[in-house]
């Protein structure tokens, strides 16, 4: 996909309105930047809390000026771009007023109804065709009652609000290539859940915390931890409660630092590869403790990000494929 190019994806979203919720994140911001700079969208609505006192305008303000400091962590990592700025420099030299298309949209992904008031919801129902639903806690160690109400609940928040959409024409939900990681071989398919979704949601209804942490490992059991576990029951929420809604599922495999775009090798966090790197080059990680044969499946960030735009076009021209596995043997 070109900036601005002719193309079938490029005409689809011109005027069309897109709801994203994590786009305040890595991977969101990522996916801000290029809709904004390739794709003719009418607004971009970001789902945003408030954060520690700083209200949703300034912290949408914040994301589109941010300056990391200089002598920080990222800043010292060589071969990565780490400044916000230079996210959103491109589209602010060639088309500085497209970022007056995005607002910002108080709410929360844990709270019943998004958190929305009655006025920004019937907004969004009225509004937006396209929905990417990327929010989530990638905790490993998250309990499970956490874990559940971010990436379930989380989930049939947002499908119960797509489903008072008007104009929805796409619903793209970013899950991960590990939610079926007890699996040898995996393929672009729907698994059977390890529990009714519904059944785990009463359990972290009616149980206390130390009865449910005690019960997590064989509710988990043969998935390492909660992230894998409610991601996987998330996508089972997502179609059971999604009906007929146009829907995809892409399930990247470790997101670090940008390929291209928007400037190669750009990251925000000290997450996954981008903290293996820091911790070597600092020579604090010298040595790590790993099984034989494990593949640490690494994928750069702007390649699930145009994986998703294009998953959007393609559901909603009918061209149905409702799962898209994103891992380094099909990028290479």
């Amino acid at each position: 996909m070109t900036d601005l190019g002719v193309s079938e994806v490029t005409e689809w979203y011109r005027n069309k309105t897109v709801f994203i919720t994590g786009g305040t994140g890595f991977m969101g911001k990522v996916l801000v930047e290029k809709l904004l700079r390739a794709c003719p969208v009418r607004r971009i609505y970001l789902l945003m809390r408030p954060k520690r006192g700083v209200d949703v305008n300034q912290r949408l303000d914040d994301m589109f000026n941010f300056k990391a400091p200089p002598d920080s962590s990222l800043s010292s990592v060589a071969g990565f771009n780490t400044n916000n700025t230079l996210l959103f420099d491109k589209i602010k030299e060639s088309q500085p007023e497209v970022i007056q298309k995005v607002f910002a949209v108080k709410g929360d992904i844990t709270m019943e109804g998004l958190g929305l008031s009655d006025e920004d919801e019937a907004r969004l129902a009225n509004e937006v065709h396209i929905v990417f639903h990327a929010a989530a806690t990638i905790n490993f160690t998250e309990p499970m009652r956490v874990a559940v109400n971010m990436n379930m609940l989380g989930t049939k928040r947002v499908v119960s609000l797509a489903q008072k959409m008007t104009n929805l024409q796409s619903l793209v939900h970013v899950s991960t290539a590990y939610s079926n990681c007890h699996l040898p071989e995996v393929y672009e398919e729907l698994y059977p859940a390890p529990i009714d979704p519904a059944r785990l949601i009463q359990l972290t209804e009616w149980l206390d915390d130390k009865l449910l942490e005690s019960l997590t490992p064989h509710l988990l059991a043969p998935r390492p931890n909660t992230y894998t576990y409610t991601k996987a029951l998330a996508e089972h929420l997502l179609v059971n409660d999604g009906g007929r809604l146009p829907i995809s599922i892409i399930r990247p495999s470790i997101v670090c630092g940008s390929w291209r775009e928007p400037v190669p090798g750009w990251v925000d966090n000290l997450f996954a590869f981008t903290g293996l790197l820091v911790g070597m080059g600092k020579g604090v990680l010298r040595s790590l403790y790993i099984k034989p044969g494990i593949t640490l499946d690494f994928i750069p960030v702007d390649v699930p990000i145009n994986l998703m735009i294009v998953s959007a076009w393609n559901t909603a021209a009918g061209k149905y494929k409702s799962v898209y596995k994103l891992v380094q043997a099909l990028f290479y």
